[in-house]
């Protein structure tokens, strides 16, 4: 396996660097360290180690410790790869030729092996980057769903608060207009008492009247002056009753349109209110929906996960 056709560690390798954390807190010297991290490239992720990718990934030590961890660590796997052939009939050449040939074939099969699992990695990869593109998709879609919910809920209540007051400057107006009723019926009461008033004076001037002329004519002019003040005292009563009735009518006129207009906009916000209540429940099972659909989606992506995971095979013991 050549270091060109290795793949290329990239910092954003969460799975990677993971697992290098996971092995730095198990392992608190440097060289083995160092040697778990190339076991783990060259054989779980099919990657050749180097000095300067191991420096990269641990950052742990001098450059000279990962040079160190790789010599050793090549040296162990040769060690390894040769297969040991003891049989007493063979010479000893013999014996070392075909472990080495042996131990190339180990190599080789390793290697196919390692290619194959490179392969179903990035298969593995495209379908997660697929699948979270989808996730985000979702997500997008269902963050646009709580926003708009947000901004109906906010409509809702400034409707909800304009339809309070509404209602209290309506229930102000009625408060105003039961006042002036109130008024209306005081003035007409008193109009009543003033005309019963007149009338009463009126007959009571004229019996005066019928007494003093019979009693004296010489007394009669002053009578009949007494009589017409009277007479225009009750007719500026009657002109001033006459007065306040036209202004509580006028009163009761604008009191009762403004009351009107205050119904009519009320029946607008109540409709108003309904349809954005309708919008809501829109948005809300939109929103249910995008929650399912990004649900869905990771649950397919766990699938995918689990589907795609290396099957562990029987090898040689690994360092």
């Amino acid at each position: 396996m050549s270091d060109s056709a290795s793949l290329e560690i990239h910092p954003e390798d969460r799975r990677l660097q993971a697992e290098i954390e996971d092995l730095r807190a198990r392992h608190v010297d440097t060289q083995e360290l160092y040697r778990e991290v190339c076991v783990l490239l060259f054989f779980r992720h099919g990657i050749t180690p180097t000095a300067n990718k191991l420096y990269q990934l641990v950052r742990k030590g001098s450059m000279s410790a990962p040079a160190e961890a790789l010599s050793r660590f090549w040296e162990i796997l040769r060690e390894k790869s040769r297969v040991r052939i003891e049989h007493p009939d063979l010479p000893e050449e013999l014996r070392d030729a075909a472990g080495e040939v042996i131990g190339a074939l180990w190599l080789r099969a390793q290697a196919s092996a390692s290619e194959g699992f490179t392969a179903e990695r990035s298969e593995a990869q495209a379908a997660v980057v697929a699948a979270a593109a989808d996730m985000e998709a979702a997500q997008a879609h269902a963050e646009a769903a709580e926003k708009a919910n947000a901004k109906l809920q906010t409509d809702l209540s400034v409707c909800q608060t304009q339809l309070q007051e509404t209602g209290q400057a309506l229930a102000r107006e009625q408060g105003t207009r039961v006042g002036l009723e109130r008024q209306l019926q005081a003035g007409e009461q008193q109009r009543r008492e003033l005309q019963q008033a007149l009338d009463a004076a009126r007959q009571g001037f004229e019996r005066q009247l019928e007494e003093q002329r019979a009693a004296a004519a010489a007394s009669s002019e002053r009578h009949q002056a007494d009589l017409r003040r009277a007479l225009l005292d009750v007719d500026r009563e009657r002109s001033g009753a006459t007065k306040l009735a036209k202004d509580l009518e006028q009163v009761r006129k604008t009191t009762e349109a403004h009351a009107e207009q205050h119904r009519v906009r009320m029946a607008e916000l109540q409709q108003e209110l309904g349809q954005l209540r309708q919008r809501l429940g829109a948005t809300e099972g939109a929103l249910a929906e995008a929650r399912s659909a990004s649900e869905a989606l990771r649950t397919q992506l766990d699938k995918r996960l689990e589907a795609k995971a290396p099957r562990k095979t029987t090898t040689r013991k690994s360092p």
